[in-house]
């Protein structure tokens, strides 16, 4: 998936690769979903240059829209060096429209696009304990614990 290319889903919203233009809708929206976990708002410094930090490495970033075209989610992945595998990295949602299907649909597409380009693997890092909500979506989406905070799924193509 390279350019313009866009997932459409069923729910209001769509899923797009990154965009310079969506930027600072995006900080705001993971500012807010930190703030709505009750934990201080900080933005964790590869957020601030997707560019930079996914896209010029090969590795990708997508964002969801409402159908009003603001940010409501986000995700991406860093490839593994050395291996097939890749490190899911980011996945925020909108905390007012959580539990509406949009870091299942933003996974499926995080998966998807490693699987087209050869990943056999995909590891996630739940953080610390007040990341409850990860510790219960990703077994829902057939990730498995590695360690305490690692979970971990093998990635077939559809």
């Amino acid at each position: 998936m390279s350019g313009s290319s866009e997932i459409m889903l069923s729910c209001p919203m769509k899923i797009i690769e990154y965009s310079s233009q969506y930027r600072d809708d995006m900080i705001f929206m993971v500012l807010e979903a930190k703030n709505a976990l009750g934990r201080i708002p900080h933005l964790n410094e590869d957020l601030l240059d997707i560019q930079g930090n996914y896209l010029d490495k090969g590795d990708p970033f997508y964002l969801a829209l409402s159908n009003e075209s603001r940010v409501i989610g986000c995700m991406g992945y860093h490839a593994i060096p050395g291996t097939d595998h890749v490190r899911l990295q980011r996945l925020y949602v909108k905390c007012s429209l959580k539990r509406c299907g949009i870091g299942s649909a933003l996974l499926k597409t995080v998966e998807q696009h490693a699987i087209q380009h050869g990943k056999t693997r995909a590891i996630v890092h739940l953080g610390n304990q007040d990341y409850w909500e990860s510790r219960l979506f990703y077994p829902a989406q057939g990730y498995s614990f590695l360690s305490e905070n690692y979970m971990g799924k093998e990635l077939v193509p559809w």
